[in-house]
């Protein structure tokens, strides 16, 4: 049975949770965590991923079972290693698998993959999708049947050294007292395939409507973003890195600007920190990873979940696990 705030999954290490519902069953996509020898820095070379694998659930209190290897690395032709982060959509009879991958030149691009069952296999597309840099992509697919790609995350994610449009390998982040960056995001066209148009920086602001800072740690955009709506509103949600938080901000468009709300999780074990929010039978669900199962091993996380709340204001309850 699952267990809330358990590992849901023991026999692989997995991380970065992407959860959605599709055809009555709890779907989640997340990265697979591998054993090696290779070194760990800011860069991430610890998070050395190779492959997908798919996880349902019938419900929540149901088992978790593996549906197996979803796509791997060998298939798909542009990239060169570290599959990291992805999430799924459905449109039109098809799902649609997004993930980050470091091309030939080790930049990191976004491709796609499609298949028929929520649970794949997946084909990859032959080219990763254009002008798509950086990581962790995000899809969300509004009531009107518009999608959007949110993506970004600095340091080994390598978001601010496209600061002016191109790739810079030596750019740094910003100095604390400029406006931070904020996630990209980007229109996807009809199949899904492509970008409408370029992508977008978002803008996150204090509830003055000043931008929040570089050296604003605590709530900061650092990775990891997510979508979901709640009474109307779009609930823009993402990890602070350094300092190891889930928080979120809210708006009245998908694009932003969205106005810092507060922290959902306080930091976990392990250094990252990964969710997504899913809402299934009329409770709201956070997924998440930890390090517990390995006993702190960086890189070799578990993907855990919990029931979380909103007050009566659409406030998302901070958690106490």
């Amino acid at each position: 049975m699952a267990e809330q705030n358990k590992p849901l999954v023991t026999h692989l290490y997995t991380a970065d949770p992407s959860a959605h519902v599709f055809e009555g069953k709890l779907y989640i996509y997340p990265s697979h965590d591998i054993d090696h020898d290779g070194p760990t820095n800011d860069n991430g070379d610890q998070y050395a991923m190779e492959d997908y694998h798919v996880f349902s659930l019938e419900n929540p209190s149901s088992p978790c079972v593996d549906n197996g290897e979803a796509l791997h690395l060998r298939d798909v032709p542009w990239a060169s290693k570290q599959m990291w982060a992805p999430d799924a959509a459905y449109r039109q009879g098809t799902y649609y698998l997004f993930f980050p991958a470091r091309d030939k030149e080790g930049i990191f691009r976004i491709g796609v993959a499609t298949g028929t069952s929520p649970a794949g296999p997946f084909q990859a597309q032959e080219s990763y999708i254009e002008g798509s840099f950086s990581i962790d992509p995000a899809v969300f697919v509004d009531e009107d049947e518009r999608a959007y790609m949110y993506f970004g995350g600095l340091w080994g994610g390598q978001l601010e050294k496209w600061h002016t449009g191109l790739f810079q390998p030596d750019a740094v982040e910003k100095n604390p007292g400029e406006p931070a960056y904020g996630p990209r995001v980007a229109e996807l066209s009809e199949d899904m395939l492509s970008f409408k148009s370029a992508p977008q920086e978002i803008s996150i602001v204090d509830e003055e409507g000043n931008p929040l800072l570089a050296g604003d740690e605590d709530r900061r955009y650092f990775e990891g973003p997510w979508m979901h709506k709640y009474m109307g509103k779009y609930y823009l949600s993402y990890s602070t890195g350094t300092t190891h938080k889930i928080v979120y901000a809210v708006s009245d468009k998908p694009c932003g600007p969205f106005v810092f709300q507060g922290t959902i999780l306080n930091p976990v074990i392990g250094w990252t920190t990964h969710h997504s929010i899913v809402e299934f039978d009329g409770k709201w669900y956070l997924f998440y990873h930890d390090a517990s199962l390995s006993g702190g091993v960086d890189h070799k996380r578990s993907i855990k979940f919990t029931e979380i709340q909103y007050d009566e204001e659409g406030r998302i309850q901070p958690l106490q696990l």
